[in-house]
């Protein structure tokens, strides 16, 4: 680590943490001694990898012996807990939905919203397909519209070159945030994909499903296919302008549209000011997340980016940028501006 960055993070460390008059939170003495409690993390089977890479790292430092643990039931299974109270950090592949933020209200519960990387999100196919290796927007919607439901049922159904093999379909389920986006992503906004496909919030099934049928299309985090490249094949996706394959530099040049997303930590604020392991875990998530999007698969943001929106966090900046819904065809630039603007 650089100086200015220990500098910086030695300075940010001794700032005591100052929530809003936003945030409803039960006054305390200032002479009371906070003490370390338990964090619980749920959320995206996405973004899981990444945090648990970074609890494993953080629970083998120093530290008090508090636990912090990670496990995943999907985007939206996570809020139905970080709204209820239940955790202390949400993974998220999308931003807070309205119906999310209406809930997080209601309980008291206010946020912290912090993009920590981007994804992006890959079509698959079993390596055995030999017919597949591009398709366009237009032709996934016809594939999982819900029109297609139990009628797009083969391959040549889709486009007429391909053969007349059965189209069996692999995806997350609809507490995913990766289904979420992919619908209005691909099918349209506020509508939902067909429902006759094998749906699970473990990607790891997706995988092993595709992987053991000749005739599977299915779609997930890149981080996923990244670590099976070897048992699936990647379909390049094209959007009006040419297909174009998932790559790091793809979704740094904003060519990979619009399967090309951020990605979330929701952290709960009143957690933030009166857990200090709370701080301290952030601290380290922050200063090390460069270093592990990228190992693990996903896209990261600059040094700089991350020390950005380690200050917001540091200012309390409640909240989300979002409206309560996702944006598409964003820039890297764009959701780090958006966020750290705010």
């Amino acid at each position: 680590m650089n100086k200015t960055l220990k500098f910086l993070l030695k300075g940010l460390k001794a700032k005591t943490l100052t929530i809003g008059v936003a945030i409803a939170v039960s006054a305390c003495g200032s002479s009371q001694v906070k003490e370390s409690q338990p964090i619980k993390i749920d959320g995206s089977s996405t973004v899981y990898p990444i945090t648990q890479r970074l609890v494993e790292k953080f629970n083998a430092t120093d530290k008090p012996d508090v636990e912090v643990s990670a496990t995943f039931s999907g985007t939206g299974g996570g809020f139905e807990r970080f709204c209820a109270g239940e955790t202390d950090i949400n993974n998220a592949s999308r931003p807070i939905l309205k119906n999310e933020m209406e809930a997080c209200k209601e309980n008291n519960i206010s946020y912290i919203e912090l993009p920590i990387a981007f994804d992006a999100l890959t079509v698959v196919v079993n390596p055995k397909n030999t017919w597949a290796n591009e398709i366009t927007v237009a032709e996934l919607a016809k594939m999982w519209a819900p029109e297609g439901q139990r009628q797009i049922t083969k391959w040549n159904q889709v486009r007429s070159s391909w053969p007349d093999k059965p189209l069996v379909l692999f995806a997350p389920g609809t507490d995913s945030g990766t289904y979420d986006y992919f619908a209005e992503a691909i099918v349209g906004e506020g509508r939902e994909t067909r429902s006759d496909y094998t749906a699970s919030e473990d990607d790891e099934v997706l995988v092993e499903g595709v992987s053991n049928n000749p005739n599977a299309l299915g779609y997930f985090g890149y981080a996923y296919y990244i670590e099976h490249q070897d048992k699936l094949k990647a379909l390049s996706v094209d959007s009006g302008n040419g297909a174009v394959m998932p790559t790091e530099t793809a979704v740094e040049q904003a060519k990979y549209q619009p399967l090309a997303r951020p990605l979330f930590i929701y952290v709960n604020a009143v957690s933030a000011q009166n857990n200090p392991l709370m701080n301290e875990f952030i601290d380290y998530y922050m200063t090390n997340a460069k270093e592990v999007v990228s190992s693990v698969g996903y896209i990261p943001f600059g040094e700089d980016d991350y020390m950005r929106l380690y200050r917001n966090y540091h200012k309390s900046k409640v909240g989300t940028v979002f409206d309560g819904k996702s944006e598409f065809n964003l820039t890297i630039y764009e959701v780090l501006t958006k966020r750290t603007k705010y």
